[in-house]
């Protein structure tokens, strides 16, 4: 049994018709399925909880197979209760679909469901998490210091630039309309653009460390624009900021961005389509399976795109669990 977590929504509302391709084809082949559609922000951790909530004595698998873009994943992950016995599919129906670019799930709807009933592979992957240290939101032309819950995640985790983009991207009044037109990825190229002359940077100090204490760091970086710490090799749309990236290694790579002149990042950014970014003075690589941050003032976090706080403060680990991932 199947069960498909489909946001509607997702792609500015093209996720339904997407789910209605899927739908025809699971019922041409007899497929046994359930749908669990949602309907507002949290219901899909919410689905995800009651599906996977381990009862006394039971020991059966679960199936889910989220619908949705990478924000769903994410959004997904969270409710996820038992990932011992929790098999873990994803249909990609988004804008940057990152994690079915590096996992190499086609990308149409129909195909990605044959690949999967067709020649199911598995692939077990690392599962990240965010601790805020300090966490902060808006309020009138200031912030104010929130609490925020730690936060999973499988594909990366940004504090800067990165994530200021996506915070924006989620209120563009722009994004519904390209998303349409199948050009949603100028959303963040234009925001991308508009906030290299706006944002300001911050001093940063970054320290990585793996599982047997040796340490790295702390790091100064001047100016950071970002840091993006890593379990794939691509985030933002297809930017490949850590092409060395092994999601089931239990380390996390980090690509930091550093005191470089912002008419040269114009230059230097298009290089991580392919990797080639590190050859250019001020960006950085680190490993480790935990990576801790600290600017001098709040920046935007997300987590596989999604963002809830702004922090200058994080800690970012590598998670002793696997998520089971099926495509």
């Amino acid at each position: 049994m199947y069960h498909f977590l489909v946001n509607p929504s997702s792609c500015s509302g093209r996720g339904g018709r997407y789910w209605e391709r899927v739908k025809k084809e699971l019922d041409e082949r007899s497929v046994p399925y359930q749908a669990h559609f949602s309907e507002k922000a949290g219901d899909m951790a919410r689905m995800a909880s009651e599906l996977t909530q381990t009862g006394a004595g039971d020991r059966d698998e679960v199936h889910l197979v989220v619908l949705g873009g990478d924000g769903t994943v994410n959004e997904t992950l969270q409710g996820i209760r038992d990932f011992d016995r929790t098999r873990f599919s994803y249909i990609p129906t988004g804008s940057s679909n990152d994690l079915a670019r590096d996992v190499g799930i086609s990308r149409d709807p129909v195909k990605a469901l044959c690949q999967l009933l067709d020649d199911e592979k598995e692939r077990p992957m690392d599962v990240g998490v965010l601790h805020y240290h300090t966490a902060y939101a808006p309020q009138g032309k200031g912030l104010e210091k929130v609490s925020r819950p730690d936060r999973l995640f499988v594909v990366s985790c940004g504090i800067g630039f990165d994530a200021g983009v996506c915070q924006q991207a989620m209120s563009s009044r722009f994004k519904d309309v390209l998303n349409r037109l199948g050009l949603g990825k100028l959303t963040y190229l234009g925001i991308a653009l508009k906030m290299l002359i706006t944002s300001g940077r911050a001093q940063a100090v970054l320290t990585a460390e793996n599982d047997a204490g040796e340490r790295t760091g702390p790091v100064s970086i001047r100016k950071l624009m970002f840091a993006a710490c890593m379990s794939h090799c691509y985030e933002g749309g297809g930017f490949r900021f850590c092409p060395g990236a092994d999601a089931a290694d239990g380390i996390l790579d980090v690509c930091a961005v550093g005191n470089v002149p912002k008419w040269k990042v114009i230059l230097v950014l298009p290089t991580a389509f392919w990797g080639g970014h590190y050859r250019y003075r001020g960006v950085e690589h680190y490993e480790g399976s935990r990576i801790r941050i600290r600017a001098s003032r709040p920046l935007w976090v997300h987590t596989d795109g999604e963002v809830t706080a702004l922090s200058d403060d994080i800690t970012v680990s590598c998670l002793r669990r696997r998520l089971r991932f099926y495509y």
